[in-house]
């Protein structure tokens, strides 16, 4: 490995590997006849298609990503035609629907999630130890303790002993 990538910060080798994946992902689905349609989108449209039209937190929550991500995803998504937002019982919450252009989609869009989950266990296979464990072991490690508190202790270390 050379230095560049031994230096990497852990977040920065995180995003790469994201965007490997997602990268390639994303040129399958061209590949599929789907080009206006991104990796990021298909959280929400199965949230979607699980509970039902949803607020924009319930989506954040069901996807586990903050109410921010959730509404620039819903946003790129309404900008496409691939979901409607209307107003909900307070007038600051939004309904997400999803219209249908998305529904006309799914078939092409499950036959890719499948293929993908195919893929997916290919690569575990080659893994020393499977992505998603790994992945899930690494979000149980930073609820128990967050990363935060990680980082302190460390620079407090680092001072005790320097």
């Amino acid at each position: 490995m050379d230095s560049l990538r031994m230096r990497a910060g852990l977040g920065t080798r995180l995003r790469h590997v994201l965007e490997l994946l997602d990268g390639d992902v994303a040129v399958y689905l061209v590949d599929l006849g789907v080009e206006d349609y991104r990796p990021r989108f298909t959280p929400v449209v199965g949230a979607l298609l699980s509970l039902g039209p949803s607020p924009i937190r319930d989506l954040a929550r069901a996807v586990s990503v903050t109410h921010s991500a959730a509404s620039q995803t819903v946003a790129q998504m309404s900008k496409r035609g691939l979901v409607t937002l209307e107003p909900g019982e307070d007038a600051r919450q939004r309904i997400v629907h999803l219209t249908e252009k998305t529904r006309a989609l799914l078939p092409l869009l499950e036959a890719e999630w499948a293929a993908t989950t195919a893929a997916a266990a290919e690569l575990d296979a080659e893994l020393p130890h499977p992505l998603g464990e790994v992945l899930d072991a690494i979000v149980l490690a930073l609820e128990r303790r967050p990363f935060r508190e990680r980082i302190a202790a460390a620079a407090a270390d680092r001072e005790k002993s320097g």
